[in-house]
């Protein structure tokens, strides 16, 4: 269970250290080669560009689990907490809503593609592992949904604030 609790706080940050990690050092390694050496290579490309779609991706999960994505609050300050968690828990659904309609299209384009055994242009590895990306980071978000629809119905049921996420500007 304490390996469970881990995984679910820091899943996310250590899958975005690991892409952010590949995408810098890639980079710094192919903007060496083509300067210093005048070389570069294909597949150097191939990682830094799929890299950044699994951050992008898996951070939009973790932007749903913080509630950390862009909003315009304003008028939240003036709402009941009762009146706030019921648009907290109506923006989840929507947003659950059209994760799951994107996780099905998006796992369509995966199929497609490992069933015509579509590989990458420098890396020669099955385009599946990167289209991947799309699914995995609506399937994380559909998880934090969840998770978050639960805990703003505990926050109605309890009468206590909602959990808003942190502010970047006060």
């Amino acid at each position: 269970m304490h390996f469970l609790r881990l995984l679910d706080r820091n899943a996310e940050k250590w899958a975005l250290l690991v892409f952010y990690s590949m995408l810098v050092i890639t980079m710094a390694v192919e903007v060496l080669r083509r300067e210093v050496f005048s070389y570069s290579s294909i597949w150097g490309e191939e990682i830094v560009r799929y890299s950044f779609i699994y951050l992008a991706w898996i951070g939009a999960a973790a932007a749903v689990k913080e509630r950390a994505h862009i909003r315009i609050d304003v008028l939240m300050h003036y709402l009941s907490p009762r009146l706030k968690a019921l648009l907290y828990i109506f923006g989840d659904f929507v947003m659950l809503a059209v994760a799951i309609g994107a996780l099905v299209w998006s796992f369509e384009t995966v199929m497609v593609s490992w069933e015509f055994g579509s590989v990458s242009h420098g890396l020669r590895v099955s385009l599946v592992w990167f289209l991947m990306a799309v699914p995995i980071g609506f399937g994380l978000m559909i998880l934090r949904l969840f998770q978050s629809i639960k805990r703003d119905f505990r926050s109605l049921r309890d009468g206590t604030p909602v959990y808003e996420g942190d502010k970047l500007f006060d």
